[in-house]
C-alpha cells in the first residue's frame, strides 16, 4: 500500500474502507422553541439589511439578547451564526447574554460621563446610585445622550431623567416609569395651518422646478449642518448627475458631546425637516430615504413615526418610501459611510474613499446623505429667499448657526444665532453669563473632537473655516463652556476616555491610539513628547474623522494651557 493510501486509512477517507461518523451536526444546535418564537416575532420574508432592526424586536421583547435567540434568528433569516454575533456585539446598546452569564435586571439605568454631565456631577451621581441600586437595578456609564443643557442625565430604562439626583433616578426606576415622555410639539396639522407643505405641493405640481430650487439653495450658502460644512446645492447636483435608482440618508445619530440641537427642533417643529425631505427627494430624484435616529432619542422615533405615517396616509408623500432606522448606540456611525454600512444591517465600520457614498452609497448606489437640520432649513430658504438666510450671519460670515451650549454658563441651551457668532457673545449675550463663582478659562467649539480653545480666543467667530489657523473646527456647534475652576487635562482625558470607548476598532492607529493615549494621560505627568507623536500618527493614518480628531485635545492642551499641565 502506498504512503497517499496509508494517510488516507488512519485519517478515515472515503476508500479508506471505514467510515466517518458524526454524533450530532456541526455547530450550535437551534433550540425549537425559540425558533418558534423567532418566526412569531420577526415573520417572513426577512431582509438582511433588517437584522439590526430584528435584534432590537428581540431585546425590547426578552430584555436581552440570549444565545439561543441568536442562533435562531441566524437560523431564520438563513445567515451565519457569526453575521448575526458580530452585529449584536458591535452595538453598545444590546445586551448579549452568553450560556453560561446571567441575563442583566429588568431596569437599567445608564448615566452619560461625558464631559458636560461630568461638570456636572456624573462621577458622584454614578458612586451614588452603585450603592444604593441593589441587585434588581443594574447601573451603567454612557457617553452623551444629547442633553447636555440639562445635565446631569440618566437614562432609566428608556425614560431619560433631565438634572437628575440618585434619588430621583431610582424612584423613577422603582416605579417602573421606564418609556420616554413626548414632548409637546407641532403636529401635522398645526404645521399645515401655518402654511406646511405649500411649498412641496407647488414643488409636486410643476410651479417649482429642481434647478430653481438647487439655485436658490447654493445663493444661500446652506452648507451640511452635521459637521462638515458641504454646500448642499452642490451636493444635491453631484447626486442627481449620478444614473438611478437614487437613495437617501438622513443622518440623525447626533452623538457628539455637547451637541442636542437636532433633538430640539425634532421635538418642536418635526415637519419642518419632513417636508425639506420630502422636497429633497422630488429634486433629486430619490426612491428611498432611511432616516437613521439614534437610540438615544425615543421620543424623536416616536414621533417620525407617528407624523411620517399622517403624511403618507395624507398623500403627500407619494413620492418617497421613508423607512426610519434606529441606531444602537454608536457613535461611529455619525459618519456617513459608516451609517451607511449600519442602515444595511451590519458593523458600522467606515468604507474606504474613494468612491464616494454620492456615487456608491446604500447597496452601492447613488446616494443622498443630509443632516437632519440641513433638511429643516429647506422650506425657509426657498420660501423666504437666499438672501434672508446668506445675510442673516454676523462677522463677515453667512447663514444661522444652532449653537448647543452646555457647561459653566447660567443658561445653558439651543441658541439660534448668526453664523459667526463669538463665544463671548454667546456667554453674554444668550446664555446670562457665567455660574457665579466661575471665571471663563476655555471651551470646546466643536464638540470632544473639535479641539479645546482658550478664553483669550474668545472673540473668534464661530463658523466653518474660522478655526483651522487656531487647530480646531466648529463641527455641528457643540460649544462647552470651561472654567477657571476645570483642570484641562481632566477634560482632555474624559475626551480621550470617550474616543477610546467609541473606536470602531477597524484600523490600527485609532484602535490602539485611543487607548494609549489614555493610559498616557491618566499618568500625573505627561509624556508630551510621546503624546504628541501618537497624536500625529492617529492623524496622518487613522481611516476616518474619529480616529483623525481624536489627538485635538491633547494638542489643545500642550498648546493652550500649560499651566495645567
Amino acid at each position: 500500500m502506498g504512503i497517499v493510501s496509508n494517510i488516507a486509512q488512519k485519517r478515515g477517507h472515503p476508500g479508506s474502507g471505514r467510515k466517518k461518523t458524526r454524533g450530532q451536526p456541526k455547530g450550535r444546535q437551534v433550540n425549537p422553541q425559540a425558533l418558534e418564537q423567532m418566526s412569531a416575532l420577526i415573520g417572513t420574508p426577512t431582509r438582511r439589511d433588517l437584522l439590526i432592526e430584528y435584534l432590537h424586536q428581540i431585546q425590547d421583547k426578552f430584555g436581552h439578547l440570549s444565545s439561543d435567540n441568536l442562533t435562531a434568528l441566524a437560523t431564520h433569516m438563513k445567515l451565519a451564526l457569526t453575521e448575526v454575533y458580530e452585529v449584536a456585539t458591535f452595538y453598545a446598546h444590546f445586551d448579549v447574554v452568553r450560556d453560561e452569564e446571567v441575563p442583566p435586571p429588568a431596569v437599567t439605568i445608564r448615566v452619560c460621563d461625558s464631559i458636560s454631565c461630568q461638570l456636572a456631577g456624573a462621577e458622584q451621581l454614578i458612586t451614588e446610585l452603585e450603592a444604593d441600586a441593589g441587585k434588581d437595578i443594574r447601573v451603567v456609564r454612557a457617553p452623551c445622550m444629547g442633553r447636555c443643557d440639562l445635565a446631569p442625565v440618566a437614562e432609566v430604562g428608556h425614560n431619560h431623567v433631565e438634572q437628575v439626583t440618585a434619588e430621583k433616578a431610582l424612584a423613577v426606576a422603582k416605579a417602573g416609569d421606564l418609556h420616554p415622555t413626548i414632548p409637546d410639539y407641532k403636529n401635522l396639522e398645526a404645521y399645515v395651518a401655518d402654511g406646511g407643505y405649500g411649498l412641496l405641493k407647488e414643488c409636486l405640481a410643476g410651479k417649482r422646478t429642481p434647478e430653481e430650487i438647487i439655485e436658490v439653495l447654493n445663493n444661500s450658502s446652506l452648507q451640511g449642518l452635521g459637521g462638515a460644512g458641504f454646500p448642499t446645492g452642490r451636493k444635491w447636483s453631484i447626486v442627481r448627475g449620478f444614473d438611478g435608482p437614487r437613495l437617501m440618508a438622513v443622518n440623525g445619530d447626533e452623538g457628539e458631546p455637547g451637541t442636542f440641537k437636532d433633538r430640539f427642533y425634532m421635538e418642536s417643529d418635526p415637519h419642518r425637516f419632513i417636508e425639506g425631505m420630502l422636497i429633497a427627494a422630488w429634486v433629486v430624484g430619490i426612491e428611498t430615504s432611511y432616516v437613521y435616529m439614534r437610540d438615544e432619542y425615543p421620543a424623536v422615533i416616536k414621533i417620525l413615526k407617528t407624523e411620517i405615517d399622517k403624511v403618507q396616509a395624507a398623500g403627500l408623500a407619494d413620492h418617497l418610501n421613508i423607512e426610519i432606522r434606529r441606531g444602537a448606540g454608536a457613535y461611529i456611525c455619525g459618519e456617513e459611510s459608516s451609517m451607511i454600512e449600519s442602515i444595511e444591517g451590519k458593523r458600522g465600520l467606515p468604507r474606504n474613499r474613494p468612491p464616494y457614498v454620492a456615487e456608491v452609497g446604500i447597496f452601492g448606489k447613488p446616494t443622498l446623505v443630509n443632516n437632519l437640520e440641513t433638511l429643516f432649513w429647506v422650506r425657509d430658504i426657498v420660501e423666504k429667499g437666499a438672501d434672508w438666510f446668506a445675510n442673516s450671519g454676523s462677522n463677515g460670515r453667512k447663514g444661522l448657526r444652532s449653537y448647543s451650549v452646555s457647561g459653566r454658563v447660567n443658561k445653558p441651551g439651543m441658541i439660534l444665532a448668526p453664523a459667526g457668532t463669538t463665544v463671548n457673545e454667546l456667554i453674554e449675550k444668550y446664555c446670562g453669563g457665567m455660574v457665579g463663582g466661575h471665571s471663563f478659562k476655555g471651551y470646546l467649539p466643536g464638540g470632544a473632537s473639535g479641539g479645546i480653545l482658550p478664553a483669550r480666543l474668545g472673540d473668534v467667530p464661530l463658523d466653518f473655516g474660522t478655526l483651522q489657523e487656531h487647530g480646531c473646527f466648529i463641527g455641528s456647534a457643540a460649544v462647552v463652556i470651561f472654567s477657571d475652576q476645570d483642570n484641562m487635562k481632566d477634560v482632555a482625558l474624559n475626551l480621550m476616555r470617550f474616543f477610546e470607548d467609541e473606536s470602531c476598532g477597524q484600523c490600527t492607529p485609532c484602535r490602539v491610539g485611543t487607548e494609549k493615549a489614555v493610559k498616557l494621560m491618566v499618568k500625573p505627568d505627561w509624556d508630551t513628547g510621546l503624546l504628541t507623536e501618537l497624536s500625529q500618527v492617529m492623524t496622518d493614518a487613522s481611516i476616518c474623522g474619529l480616529g483623525q480628531a481624536a489627538g485635538n485635545p491633547i494638542n489643545c492642551v500642550l498648546k493652550y494651557f500649560p499651566e495645567d499641565l
